[in-house]
């Protein structure tokens, strides 16, 4: 009788992987995420910045809805005129300057919050919306929430330059023509061109003693290579600014911060 042998036959180990191929997948991973990374991060920037201009398109329509409801007439202030240089929280010289205020102090009428500038279309045309008055694409903390809880109540900022009218000299005093500027006929600039830039990304750069006044460097876009630009016709263009022809920096120049803003502007117009 023929007998069978069963045998088990046991499977040969599998080979793993040598610490010079883990080595090679590691380096291989690395370098993608070298590659990927920037772009990723790039890629979400260029979006941010693309909300930031849908943000100043947004607000191009509701100064037109304000100057609609207001005789043709663009929101205005701050009140500077008022209080000329009484108090270091409220140093406005007088109306039309460029600002980034919402709201604003004025110690001689003793009110305190009043909506002005930008702030002015948060009363009705963007109260649904008020976060479109900062850009998303800030280099520094957000101060959204910190500013729309002071907004009404005391000084209050945003994120987005304001050009309402065009004087920046420190005592003079206001005239109608200063204080309800129209949109259809906004004139011309220092240097004789036709006003249309009217608002712009905030690129600021302050000594940090202001802070205490509630002024802080601001800038967007990746320390302000280029800013968004609201124009009078409602469209908004990306403007080059790698010579810094956008940025107002004041430091030891604090004096010189308003016809700084104006000349922002004013290269804009061009």
């Amino acid at each position: 009788m023929k007998e069978y042998v069963l045998t088990t036959k046991c499977p040969a180990p599998r080979a793993g992987f040598t610490l010079v191929e883990l080595l090679v997948v590691i380096g291989i991973v690395a370098a993608l995420l070298g590659i990927l990374l920037p772009a990723l991060s790039m890629a979400r920037h260029q979006a941010r910045q693309t909300v930031c201009a849908s943000n100043l398109h947004q607000v191009g329509v509701a100064i037109f809805a304000y100057a609609s409801a207001n005789k043709g007439c663009m929101p205005y202030g701050p009140s500077g005129a008022d209080a000329p240089l009484f108090s270091p929280v409220n140093f406005y010289p007088r109306w039309g300057v460029v600002t980034n205020l919402s709201s604003d102090l004025n110690p001689v009428l003793e009110k305190n919050g009043m909506p002005v500038g930008l702030g002015m279309l948060l009363q009705q045309q963007l109260s649904d919306a008020p976060r479109i008055l900062f850009c998303p694409d800030v280099d520094q903390s957000s101060i959204a929430d910190l500013e729309l809880a002071a907004y009404g109540n005391t000084q209050a900022q945003c994120d987005y330059f304001y050009r309402h009218a065009s004087w920046t000299n420190l005592h003079a005093n206001p005239t109608p023509g200063d204080i309800n500027v129209r949109l259809a006929n906004l004139g011309t600039n220092s240097r004789g061109r036709p006003i249309s830039a009217i608002a712009m990304d905030v690129n600021m750069i302050v000594p940090v003693e202001l802070a205490g006044f509630g002024g802080y460097t601001r800038t967007c876009h990746r320390g302000g290579s280029n800013v968004n630009c609201l124009y009078e016709d409602g469209h908004v263009a990306k403007l080059d600014n790698s010579k810094n022809a956008y940025t107002v920096n004041v430091i030891g120049e604090l004096d010189s911060a308003f016809s700084k803003m104006l000349t922002a502007f004013e290269n804009a117009d061009q």
